[in-house]
């Protein structure tokens, strides 16, 4: 059998000095032609053994600075099953703050930005509303330990403001979350929601605020959640949520059925 190719040795050799933590989290890799000399190669097969390593996910290189270890962050995993006693979806609100908590971790949020927007594409669709119509949205940026771990934005029709739910346009969190709110300002009752996953390349924005590469190879998850109230017609939507999660610290859990009662392990690549 054919031996493996020059870069894929080094690129191996490297690997092993990464996991064995001769070359640490966050470490700078050598310079290329630090890597030339030490390895009696080509620059060009330096090149090929970084660019693979950078493939698989373990390093990183930024311009202007050199190439660098990646850090691998602990991933969080999100319960996504409505919790059988309150009805409500992990992932947002008071909920997603205590499933960080009982995992021993410290959660924390940012101020909600609230903005009244016309109405496109998928939050038109779901709300069930023409496109164009006003809705209001309250982003929030949200942290585990320090780190940022989603972007959650939700929209809910004007006519809730017209109906008396006038804190939906206070720039500031609801105590409960909005779910709460409109239950008891308006008599809302969420019977149900329905979630649908896509995973994407970030944007310029997302990329910044997560502080991923430019390169893309990190996508994100895009959830969007959409809650129902009962109405004469069968389930109503009346508001949507979407929520950005970098893949690298973030995994999701979907429980059906009778499952253990402790809390998911994260799966490892």
């Amino acid at each position: 059998m054919a031996a493996d190719p020059m870069y894929r040795r080094i690129a191996e050799d490297l690997r092993s000095k990464i996991e064995a933590g001769e070359l640490a989290r966050g470490a700078q890799l050598p310079t290329e032609i630090e890597l030339r000399d030490q390895y009696d190669a080509s620059r060009n097969t330096i090149r090929d053994a970084i660019k693979w390593l950078a493939t698989n996910g373990l390093v990183e290189t930024r311009p202007g600075q050199g190439t660098f270890v990646v850090v691998r962050l602990d991933p969080f995993i999100t319960t996504l099953s409505a919790d059988p006693e309150t009805g409500l979806g992990g992932g947002e609100g008071d909920a997603a703050f205590a499933e960080v908590r009982d995992r021993g971790r410290s959660p924390s949020a940012s101020e909600a930005r609230v903005e009244v927007q016309a109405a496109r594409g998928n939050v038109a669709l779901r709300l069930r509303v023409p496109e164009g119509t006003q809705v209001i949205s309250r982003r929030q940026e949200r942290f585990i330990d320090g780190t940022p771990w989603s972007l959650q934005t939700s929209f809910y029709p004007m006519t809730l403001v017209a109906s008396g739910a006038h804190r939906l346009l206070d720039a500031t969190n609801i105590p409960g979350g909005s779910v709460a709110y409109l239950r008891h300002a308006l008599d809302i009752v969420q019977v149900g929601y329905r979630d649908s996953v896509v995973v994407r390349t970030p944007d310029h924005d997302e990329s910044t605020f997560f502080k991923l590469p430019d390169d893309g190879r990190i996508p994100v998850i895009s959830l969007m959640r959409t809650g129902y109230q009962a109405s004469d017609a069968g389930p109503t939507p009346f508001r949507v949520m979407i929520t950005v999660l970098p893949a690298d610290r973030n995994q999701l859990v979907i429980n059906s059925g009778d499952v253990p009662g402790t809390p998911a392990a994260a799966v490892r690549p």
